[in-house]
């Protein structure tokens, strides 16, 4: 039986020295600049080498710094993602020059849809129906088309119906970085709705 053969590193192997908390900002700020859009936390980790526990003490350093100096840009953390985006104080002066087209908002339909599975997600269309009181599926597959709400499972119910939830592209949305900055409503006086909409009973409009 020949012997194991023992790999050792190189002496001259070049060792990678841990990034410097400047450096670290430095970069990351160059990642979310050449983005232009929300990138995964886990992704810069996986770039930088670093812990998520760097990771947010870096997004701190970097959000404080554009605070601090009242600069043209800000940092946006929702969810699982982060992004770079101008400071809303300064948008007069940017729509002066640039005169943006305004992005076309949500109908009041599509916005009611997207309330109600932000606030009692996740939840099924049955469920959305009981509380609006209408039929929903346009304004769900608008909503899915769009990004802000996703298919999160199956509820162990008759039929088993989609669950769906709110993304991390809704708390950008919306400017969140959590579902915890939603303002707070009871929606408790609908439970006897719901489950009428469950058992196949027609929804009631309220």
């Amino acid at each position: 039986m020949e012997p194991q053969q023992i790999l050792l590193p190189q002496a001259n192997e070049p060792v990678r020295p841990e990034l410097e908390l400047t450096e670290r900002v430095g970069i990351v700020e160059a990642i979310l600049f050449v983005s232009g859009d929300a990138v995964e936390k886990s992704g810069i980790c996986r770039a930088l080498e670093i812990t998520p526990e760097a990771l947010e003490e870096t997004l701190d350093a970097l959000e404080s710094g554009y605070d601090f100096e009242r600069r043209g840009l800000r940092l946006l953390r929702f969810g699982a993602h982060v992004q770079l985006a101008t400071r809303p104080d300064y948008a007069p002066y940017v729509e002066k020059l640039l005169q943006p087209v305004q992005k076309q908002s949500l109908s009041q339909a599509v916005m009611e849809t997207l309330a109600v599975i932000a606030y009692r997600q996740p939840a099924t269309k049955a469920e959305v129906e009981a509380v609006r009181g209408v039929k929903c599926d346009y304004s769900i597959q608008s909503l899915v088309s769009k990004g802000l709400i996703e298919e999160v499972g199956r509820k162990e119910a008759l039929g088993r119906p989609i669950l769906y939830g709110t993304t991390d592209a809704f708390l950008r949305h919306f400017c969140l970085s959590s579902l915890a900055e939603l303002p707070q409503i009871d929606f408790s006086a609908l439970t006897a709705k719901i489950a009428q909409a469950e058992a196949g009973g027609e929804p009631e409009h309220i």
